[in-house]
């Protein structure tokens, strides 16, 4: 999936999902079901950040249940870049990458997240992104996810 490839109309209505409080989740599922299209949460990451939306709500991950109090707007404790993420969790994703490309691949490597889940990550021949955990049905966190685009990132910038 590819910002440049979403009609004007496509962009406004996934930018008013955003402005309405829609997370990542929530945001996949209805480019599948009201738009028809095929997005995995990673491409349904990169596209939001392609499209320079920011979200105005996280949702809360399945495995941190909710104390049922709300957290304050700006919470101090919420890594605000992806570099105090970094900071935030002792740098603990890392990003590799292969000396020769995965079948299929352009570029591919491997990621290890913060609570030690490690995946396989690509970018195919059509520049689509790819994460395949080894856990099946896996979601990192945000702020991993953050940590991971930005120490990627910086894999694919290096000589």
């Amino acid at each position: 999936m590819n910002a440049k490839d979403l009609s004007e109309e496509q962009v406004a209505t996934i930018r008013g999902w955003a402005e309405s409080g829609a997370g990542l989740s929530e945001i996949q599922r209805k480019l599948v079901d009201d738009l028809g299209l095929n997005a995995t949460y990673m491409d349904t990451r990169f596209l939001v950040l392609d499209l320079g939306i920011e979200l105005k709500a996280e949702e809360p991950s399945p495995e941190e249940p909710g104390t049922g109090e709300e957290a304050p707007a700006g919470d101090a404790g919420a890594p605000a870049t992806p570099e105090e993420a970094l900071v935030g969790q002792g740098g603990s994703v890392t990003v590799t990458t292969d000396q020769v490309a995965r079948p299929g691949a352009m570029v591919s490597g491997s990621v290890t997240f913060s609570d030690g889940e490690k995946g396989v990550w690509f970018i195919d021949q059509m520049g689509r992104p790819g994460l395949d955990p080894d856990t099946p049905g896996y979601q990192p966190s945000e702020a991993d996810l953050d940590a991971f685009e930005h120490e990627l990132r910086k894999a694919l910038q290096a000589p």
